[in-house]
């Protein structure tokens, strides 16, 4: 067990509604509003395949009225050919509509399915998301919902015309003769034999792989385009391209053992269902009847139609069990993720009293091997700027994302206002602490959409406000249409300049807690400072946590924390943390020596 998901047993909490017994019929419950268009598909698609049963019999019927002895019943032509007609028409006309509703529904699906997957993995906890590659659920997301179209689109159409069609040729061919219709469904019967086979445990387990060398591939490939700058700039490139040839090659030994296990089978069905076989089996055993006197030759001709009949809807089905194979599995990894409970919703909320945040015995590691945080006691005052410092590997990054409960902690608790985060609902925790990390993400939306994401109803004038608290207004300006203009669309940012939207977007939720998480990292030193003052100067009482590099960021804060394998090695003001000359003067020595300009004084101010 993870540490986070012990962490969530530990802490009795209310189950969310999606959560426990009832996440198993979460797909039911996704598809119950859609279940009158499945109907409407199953009803239509039935007298379409019944209707388009009646041109057959009425070919079969005027052969058997032209070749009986004697004139020709000129009233029985023409009825056989006017309800060949009519059945016809309406077979085009049902099976059209069934078509068209079932693709209806399908695109119908496929939208609640995803809106579903979206909203719940924006509930899920984030330590969840991190187990998994973007790729793994990237493809659940896309592909796998859009396998869903055979299963909702055809497969009604395909299993009604499967057992529909064979039904009422068998009623009509066992009252002409029920010893060649027999004879009719010995190639069905062949095909059927072959169906277990295709339901072996070693072609389940083919089938697997071969999904899995898919996920693999769509990982390389994702891992190759967003490294893709980094790889061409330092000459990583055939390494790269060596990663995907490798998936890619995996891939098709999959794909080869999955073909040399299905071939024979397939190659078996099909053969059996094939029509020349169907009329070989029908000719050899009604001419056997007809010599023996025991079936009149005129009576050949139906089961010769209605015998391909009995064959073609289940070899459809045949050739459509490989998708309806796919979409079940793809309904599985869909409903694996539906399922995924959300972080848990305290029984009874709590109010908070303030916004001191305290950290108390906090134990935390991403897995059981090894703790990456042991033991943290720490308290963040109102009005105060605590800075993280500390080598790399050394747990900030870790204990910052513990405070907005991207995480929860496996042991100990993270508090504010006194009150346990887990006892505080997630809506009240992020109107309380707003973040910006060094990995930005913006929306495809405008410049005043990202920045007022958690202010809707924010006025045009506190979004400027917060851009030019944040640094970027000048920049967002130059856009073709300014607030207006679409990031991703219009126009793309740097990696600066993202952050700093970010930042604004943070002041303007203006939460009395505030988490960076090297939000600067940047930045030019100039915007920096900008950005450091418009920080402190409207902070009140604001609590701000910052994981920070630069000696300008740490000399400006109250307290500096450094964390040391996990641990918190010294903690206090930095200036009488570096009148002790323990491990943070080390630690500022040892970067101020770093950021030495050789031609000039050292850069960084002195700790106040």
């Amino acid at each position: 067990m993870s540490a986070i998901d012990s962490a969530e047993a530990a802490v009795p909490r209310t189950p969310s509604p999606d959560a426990g017994p009832a996440a198993g019929q979460s797909m039911a419950r996704l598809l119950r509003p859609h279940a009158r268009s499945f109907a409407a598909v199953v009803v239509l698609q039935v007298i379409g395949a019944i209707a388009g049963l009646l041109p057959l019999l009425a070919v079969v019927e005027l052969g058997r009225a032209l070749l009986s002895p004697g004139p020709a019943d000129t009233g029985r032509v023409w009825a056989a050919v006017i309800v060949g007609a009519a059945g016809l028409l309406v077979r085009l006309v049902f099976t059209a509509a069934s078509s068209g509703i079932g693709h209806l529904v399908d695109g119908q699906v496929q939208l609640t399915f995803r809106r579903h997957l979206a909203a719940r993995l924006g509930r899920v906890p984030i330590g969840w998301l991190s187990r998994r590659r973007t790729g793994e659920l990237a493809k659940v997301v896309g592909e796998d919902v859009s396998a869903v179209h055979p299963f909702i689109a055809h497969a009604p159409g395909e299993l009604v015309s499967a057992f529909v069609v064979p039904l009422v040729s068998l009623v009509y061919l066992l009252s002409i003769d029920w010893r060649l219709t027999l004879i009719t469904l010995i190639p069905v019967a062949l095909a059927i034999a072959h169906v277990p086979l295709l339901m072996l445990p070693a072609r389940a387990r083919e089938q697997e792989e071969f999904d899995a060398a898919m996920g693999r591939i769509a990982d390389s490939v994702v891992e190759f385009v967003q490294g893709i700058a980094v790889v061409k700039a330092f000459g990583g490139g055939e390494r790269a391209h060596r990663a995907f040839r490798a998936a890619a090659d995996d891939f098709v030994a999959v794909f080869s053992r999955w073909v040399r296990g299905m071939s024979l089978v397939a190659a078996g069905m099909q053969l059996a269902l094939s029509p020349p076989f169907v009329l070989l089996v029908v000719l050899i055993g009604g001419t056997a009847l007809i010599s023996g006197g025991g079936l009149a030759p005129a009576d050949l001709l139906p089961f010769l139609l209605l015998g391909l009949g009995l064959t073609a809807p289940v070899a459809a089905l045949g050739h459509g069990f490989d998708d309806l194979q796919a979409a079940r599995r793809a309904v599985g990894r869909i409903k694996e993720v539906s399922e995924v409970p959300p972080l848990p919703e305290p029984a009874v909320p709590a109010v908070p009293h303030g916004h001191r945040v305290e950290f108390q015995g906090v134990r935390f590691g991403y897995d059981d091997d090894r703790e990456v945080l042991r033991g943290i006691d720490l308290a963040l005052e109102p009005g105060t700027v605590t800075a993280l410092v500390g080598p790399s590997g050394s747990g900030k990054s870790s204990l910052v994302r513990l405070l907005p409960r991207f995480f929860d902690p496996s042991g100990g608790s993270v508090r504010i206002g006194g009150v346990d985060l887990r006892d505080l609902p997630t809506r009240d925790l992020y109107r309380m602490v707003s973040f910006v990390f060094q990995d930005v993400r913006l929306l495809r939306a405008s410049v005043t959409d990202n920045i007022a994401l958690a202010v809707p109803d924010a006025a045009p004038e506190d979004v400027v406000r917060a851009a030019r608290q944040a640094g970027v207004h000048d920049r967002v300006l130059a856009l073709p249409r300014g607030y207006d203009t679409v990031i991703g669309e219009e126009a793309a940012l740097s990696g600066g300049e993202a952050q700093r939207i970010a930042l604004a977007r943070a002041l303007l939720a203006d939460t009395p807690v505030l988490v960076l998480d090297e939000a600067t990292s940047f930045a030019d030193p100039q915007t920096e400072h900008a950005i450091r003052r418009a920080l402190a100067a409207p902070a009140g009482d604001r609590t701000i946590l910052v994981i920070a590099h630069r000696l300008e960021t740490v000399a400006d804060a109250d307290t500096v924390v450094l964390l040391d394998d996990g641990v918190i090695a010294e903690q206090g003001p930095p200036a009488e943390l570096l009148a002790t000359n323990g491990k943070f003067a080390a630690f500022w020595r040892s970067h101020r020596s770093a950021i030495a300009d050789p031609a000039g004084p050292p850069q960084g101010g002195q700790p106040r």
